[in-house]
């Protein structure tokens, strides 16, 4: 029997073990489809045992192992390399439990995110991460720690994990943290893992914490005749302490994009920007938060539209599907790169003129939009009719431009994507080499051989 067939042993159901070259092209990329790889063989493991099992393996005979959850990445962190062993956990799907009393959940990584928020908040929970693609999975989000629109108010994804059970490369399975609200016993292992995009450790379980859900949720949408003003008006709603759950930025040309992809419509269609916000908590809070606000707007706003369902385009979940929708509807027109800087929120204006400036000089399209509230600036760089060549000259000397004014600002490369493949090159060159060592010296520690997403992110 050859190495890699070994796998029927541990995995007897050939529906659960394909081999090169039967594994389809979507497992080989990620959700852009435009990076592949290559790999002998695609598992979907559906348990901790197995998982370990197939680690062990892999270690033994020092295959790489490359952990896939629902494939929605956007910078190539689930391609495999090196006729790597794809190691699919979205069969791994369960709610373990709902511990009411501790305000805590365990789950399987392969759960998908708007599942497990429908499912707590039917027994009166809450779940704040919320990033743009509801269809990513629990684990994806842990590896990416994946933010989103409500990081503003809620925080991240690491502001939600309690404790993990991991799988080392060896096969090792080990439990981090607990259900203890505060932990000073020796490291926090689950903080080095989130957000390390599969390179350190295979998640199988994770223990979330959850919140009391909200009495009422209200979302209004601010609209202004410039982009600029928009966002200058970020910092006013900030300092009333008016603690908005969410404050997005979206360009009208942008918005234009999304209704079409949806045949939905944004009100105010003459408006060149928006502010689109969420405000939470008790019907009191909410209602002086939004007069306050309207007041606050008054002269930097064209109008603050309450979205109270009364027609098509006030329905918030209408206008809600258009922000989150963006990237597909961008993806829809022209391949593009999706890129998610982050700099400081004071700088979020200024990076945001540079890129007008940079669109206009280049003669690319750059697209903006994003979580104005913690400084994350999306970016859609459009290829338009430009041939394979070109594309990829002019997008790189764009991106060094933009990953180095946002250097400038003292901004980063990524706020919630990771790093993948995509931006490897524009990190190890921002990055002091001292600081890339000490977190290769951390990967070796958890994984000796080196098998785990190789040629990922940070990894040399």
């Amino acid at each position: 029997m050859s190495t890699i067939n070994q796998l029927k042993s541990i995995i007897p159901d050939s529906s659960r073990v394909i081999f090169s070259p039967d594994i389809e092209d979507k497992y080989l990329s990620d959700q852009l489809g435009r990076k592949h790889g290559n790999a002998s063989a695609l598992v979907f493991a559906q348990s901790t045992q197995e998982v370990s099992a197939i680690l062990k393996f892999a270690h033994s005979n020092n295959i790489p192992v490359t952990p896939r959850g629902a494939g929605t990445n956007l910078v190539g962190s689930t391609v495999p390399h090196n006729g790597a062993i794809i190691l699919d956990l979205s069969r791994m799907n369960r709610i373990l439990e709902i511990d009411k009393e501790n305000f805590a959940a365990t789950v399987e990584p392969g759960l998908i995110l708007e599942d497990f928020q429908k499912h707590v908040e039917g027994l009166g929970f809450f779940y704040p991460p919320d990033p743009g693609e509801k269809r990513a999975s629990i684990g994806g989000n842990i590896a990416t720690n994946a933010g989103g629109m409500r990081a503003v108010k809620y925080g991240v994804t690491r502001d939600y994990v309690m404790g993990l059970e991991l799988v080392l490369a060896d096969g090792t399975i080990l439990t981090v943290s607990s259900k203890n609200r505060k932990d000073t016993t020796g490291l926090d292992v689950k903080d080095i893992v989130i957000g390390s995009e599969g390179t350190l450790a295979i998640i199988t379980k994770a223990l979330l914490r959850l919140i009391g859900k909200p009495e009422k949720s209200q979302s209004l949408l601010v609209s202004f005749d410039s982009l600029q003003s928009g966002i200058e008006a970020v910092p006013l709603i900030l300092k009333q302490n008016l603690n908005p759950t969410a404050v997005e930025f979206i360009e009208r040309k942008v918005v234009k994009l999304g209704e079409d992809f949806l045949n939905l419509k944004y009100p105010d269609p003459d408006a060149q920007a928006y502010l689109l916000l969420t405000f939470d908590g008790s019907a009191t809070e909410i209602d002086a938060a939004i007069t306050k606000l309207s007041s606050v707007l008054k002269e930097a706003s064209r109008r603050v539209i309450i979205l109270d369902g009364s027609a098509p385009e006030l329905d918030a979940a209408n206008i809600w599907k258009i922000r989150g929708c963006l990237v597909k509807a961008v993806e829809a027109v022209s391949e593009q790169e999706p890129l998610d800087i982050v700099v400081p929120i004071a700088r979020v204006a200024d990076f945001v003129e540079y890129v007008n400036i940079l669109e206009k000089e280049s003669g690319m399209q750059m697209i903006s939009f994003g979580h104005a509230g913690d400084g994350n600036v999306h970016l859609c760089i459009v290829r338009a009719g430009r041939s394979i060549e070109v594309w990829e000259s002019e997008l790189h000397a764009n991106l060094e431009k933009l990953y180095a004014k946002a250097k400038e600002f003292g901004g980063l490369i990524s706020g919630e994507h990771g790093l993948g493949v995509s931006k490897r090159d524009f990190f190890f060159a921002q990055t002091p080499a001292q600081n890339v060592s000490l977190m290769n010296a951390i990967k070796k520690s958890f994984d000796p051989e080196e098998i785990l997403n190789p040629g990922i992110s940070y990894v040399k």
